[in-house]
């Protein structure tokens, strides 16, 4: 009887670990890419008020929406990839600090994000941060030594897709993880076994030795969502000049909390690489 016992409850837990599989193959989308809508503000609004215009590229027959904000004396532009919550709507705080280091900024939602059309996917955000590269080298004519692309979480898989294709003036990686099954293998007991249901994969651990641009790492070790141990690895499997800067703080906040740290961090980077221009609009809020 005993044994009967037994079986049965072997069988439940297996049907019920083949449900919760299926569902999580079928709907990660959902937990992946938890995205929004709603522009419920620009960088024309206050207290932003910059300059700026709406970009729209073709991605597979869809459109891709992006906010090109130009700086008077720039230094540079960044190719800015941002993480997986929200829209870029979120990210106008985090663009205020691009541009207090002097730089011209390219922010752009994934399919699905935003006013992009479509769903997001491994697949089209790859492509949606190659359309804006193109912009950005194509239609605008600006020179790949003069752009940096950064990506911050799911960001950074982005990012290192396109710098291993490309030669920006440099590449930073901010929080972002080495693949989406190494971090569901990290979450406790059933990790391993709920990655096997991962189709979206971003192997940034295996994209990043083919960076050849110079490359800055960005990790803290209070990252509860994207353990340090992820930067780190990135960091040791990078093979093009690189950095590590530490920061403290949890995933969201990590940058904001090591403002200091953070900012000083950016510019030692790129200081040899993009020298800060003499004049620039510095007058940010």
């Amino acid at each position: 009887m005993r044994k009967i016992m037994s079986m049965w409850l072997l069988f439940l837990l297996l049907a019920v670990l083949a449900a919760l599989l299926t569902y999580l193959y079928f709907f990660q989308d959902n937990i992946i890419f938890p995205r929004t809508r709603e522009i419920y503000r620009t960088p024309g609004d206050q207290p932003f008020s910059w300059e700026y215009e709406d970009v729209y590229v073709e991605v597979n027959g869809q459109k891709t929406h992006g906010w090109f904000i130009p700086l008077d004396g720039a230094r540079g532009y960044v190719l800015f990839s941002h993480g997986n919550a929200g829209n870029i709507a979120d990210r106008l705080e985090s663009i205020l600090l691009l541009r207090r280091m002097g730089f011209s900024v390219l922010a752009y939602d994934y399919g699905g994000y935003g006013y992009s059309e479509g769903r997001p996917s491994q697949e089209r955000i790859y492509a949606d941060v190659e359309a804006m590269w193109r912009y950005l080298t194509d239609t605008r004519a600006i020179a790949p030594k003069e752009i940096v692309i950064f990506g911050r979480s799911m960001g950074g898989a982005a990012a290192a897709h396109l710098a291993a294709k490309t030669k920006p003036a440099a590449v930073v990686l901010e929080s972002t993880f080495t693949s989406i099954p190494d971090v569901v293998r990290g979450l406790p007991l059933l990790g391993p076994v709920l990655a096997l249901a991962v189709r979206h994969h971003f192997p940034n651990i295996q994209i990043i030795p083919n960076i050849q641009a110079p490359i800055l790492i960005i990790h803290s070790k209070d990252d509860h969502i994207i353990p340090y141990a992820h930067g780190q690895r990135l960091y040791e499997a990078a093979t093009a000049p690189k950095e590590f800067l530490h920061i403290s703080g949890d995933h969201n906040e990590g940058f904001v909390l090591s403002m200091p740290v953070y900012m000083e961090g950016w510019e030692r980077f790129l200081e040899p690489l993009l020298p800060a221009a003499s004049t620039n609009d510095a007058s940010e809020l």
